[in-house]
Formats: structure tokens, sequence, C-alpha cells
């Protein structure tokens, strides 16, 4: 493994996130596997919340499916470095605050996301969504 990994899944050991993102896996029965750049991937997660084909937390990729695609794991490998980044828990009123910003500039939270964005939109499978004001004819 790629020494950037190594040192991403020892940050989000230590600040916490990949435990908090084990203990979610737990309790939503997902089964684990090591996944790739020391991801953890958890199917089969049973709840429903959040919306989302899959969604990290630390270094674990939780998902209600059997399967990702390599995208999607991409995708999802960009916000465990996110998380390092963020030092853990400030990541979630982070991701929040920027879904929020995005609801309100185009009516989609993941479009004009920082995190989404940075992750790669097409690999999370989101839109391009408009802003609203560069919008024509209410399309």
């Amino acid at each position: 493994m790629n020494r950037r990994f190594r040192f991403r899944r020892a940050v989000n050991y230590v600040n916490l996130s990949t435990p908090l993102g084990l203990l979610i896996a737990i309790v939503g029965g997902a089964s684990k596997v090591p996944g790739p750049d020391g991801l953890i991937l958890a199917f089969g997660y049973r709840y429903r919340f959040p919306i989302a084909g899959a969604f990290t937390v630390g270094n674990v990729v939780l998902t209600r499916r059997d399967t990702l695609d390599d995208r999607l794991v991409l995708h999802e490998g960009r916000h465990a470095t996110q998380w390092a980044w963020c030092l853990g828990l400030p990541m979630l009123p982070l991701y929040l605050l920027a879904m929020l910003g995005s609801v309100i500039v185009c009516g989609h939270q993941a479009s004009y996301n920082v995190f989404e964005r940075l992750a790669g939109l097409d690999d999370g499978g989101y839109p391009h969504q408009r802003l609203w004001w560069r919008r024509r004819g209410g399309s």
C-alpha cells in the first residue's frame, strides 16, 4: 500500500473517525471486508439513512449494496482523505454546511458541495446541476 494511504489510515484511526465508521457498520449490520488503499468496505448496511449509494466515515465505506464499482470506491476513498484533512469529526458539520450551501444555490445536495466536487461528481454518480440564476426558462 502506498505511503499516503497508510498515513491516511493512521490519521483516521487516531482522529477516531474510522472507529466511528466501524461502530456504524456494526450497528447497521454490515459485513466488513478489506478494500483497496486501506479502506474497509462494509456491505449490507441496513438503514436507509443517509440516502446515498455509499457513504464514508473515516476509512470505512458503508453501503446497502452487495458490491461497489471501482469508480464509486475511488470517490469514497477521496472522502476518506477528506476525513483525515478535517481531523475527523469536524468533517460532519463541515459536510452538512457544504450540502446546505449546494441545496441553496442549485437545489441538489451534491452538485455544489465542495466535498463532493473534490471527490469527483461523476465518480460518485452525481449530476452537474446548474445554478438557480443560470437556468433559462425554469429548466
